[in-house]
């Protein structure tokens, strides 16, 4: 493990990475570089103070990478032409990508707000007892601020059902909060796919455990609408709902995704009944298509 610095931020990868190049681009405030996926990130402001971009660099032998550079390189290639084709309102928006050296780069328009699963900062969470995530703070938030949050991810995942996509390792990972704003955007759809879309790796499919459907874990199942009506239910469970932390690490131990009780539910019993549908373990049980889960949750709610 090698400690690098840039513009007095410091990260670690595996190896020695020249990435000094980064400073066409400006000054570097910030870095994500404990991911899965085996990129780094950089936040990065243009010398005029004008602009700020989001960089996400591929190839560069992340110190948690799940996959080889190479892999990572592939699959941030192959991600660019989602951006352009599920672009919407509240996904992030793509400037450029290209091919550098080894690595595979992609510079999108910085947002403002914070990671709903930040897990690179939760040892400062655990360390710091008064020091509050962000997932915590919005779980905290005021229920029709939440829903306006729920209306985005709707919105999104209703687009991407339309250009026949579907969601793959979508989960609060994905989700960025601006709490001054109060909006909700949309990052990493990497591994979105085009369908017809089957479980190709099995047990081991892409996603969290915490919002995983049933077919995600069965190779060659089909990957479709009705599995991301049950990853938008999933998070809408834990928008308004409290899980204990036995509950959640069960999630994990059994790959099982269950409705939280209903007497830790903050919305109506018939808004707990639609998202409790949406989760169904028979995808046949759940809603067919994202619009008639919208529909019946907007409905439970007293949104229509």
């Amino acid at each position: 493990m090698v400690t690098h610095e840039i513009d007095g931020i410091r990260f670690q990868l595996k190896t020695y990475q020249d990435l000094t190049w980064l400073k066409k681009y400006g000054t570097v405030f910030s870095v994500i570089d404990a991911t899965g996926s085996g990129c780094i990130c950089f936040g990065v402001a243009d010398k005029n103070g004008r602009d700020r971009y989001f960089i996400k660099i591929a190839g560069a032998d992340t110190v948690d990478a799940e996959i080889a550079p190479a892999k990572s390189v592939e699959i941030l290639k192959g991600a660019a032409e989602l951006y352009r084709v599920l672009k919407h309102s509240s996904l992030v928006e793509l400037l450029a990508h290209y091919s550098y050296r080894a690595y595979y780069v992609a510079v999108f328009r910085w947002v403002e707000g914070e990671c709903l699963f930040d897990h690179w900062n939760f040892d400062q969470y655990n360390k710091t007892p008064g020091l509050v995530s962000p997932a915590v703070r919005f779980h905290n938030l005021p229920v029709e601020k939440k829903l306006s949050a729920a209306e985005h991810i709707f919105s999104f995942l209703e687009t991407v059902a339309a250009k026949r996509y579907v969601a793959v390792d979508f989960y609060d990972g994905s989700l960025i909060y601006d709490f001054k704003a109060d909006r909700m955007m949309i990052c990493d759809i990497d591994l979105f796919r085009k369908q017809p879309a089957y479980n190709d790796i099995g047990e081991g499919y892409w996603g969290s455990k915490r919002m995983k459907a049933p077919e995600e874990y069965v190779l060659g199942a089909a990957i479709d609408e009705r599995t991301n009506v049950f990853t938008a239910g999933a998070l809408l469970f834990g928008f308004f709902g409290t899980y204990t932390q036995a509950e959640i690490e069960d999630r994990y131990r059994y790959g099982r995704v269950l409705p939280c009780r209903i007497e830790q539910w903050e919305l109506s019993k018939e808004a707990y009944a639609a998202v409790s549908k949406a989760i169904s373990p028979d995808r046949e049980m759940r809603y067919q298509t994202m619009a008639q889960f919208r529909g019946a949750f907007l409905e439970a709610v007293g949104w229509q």
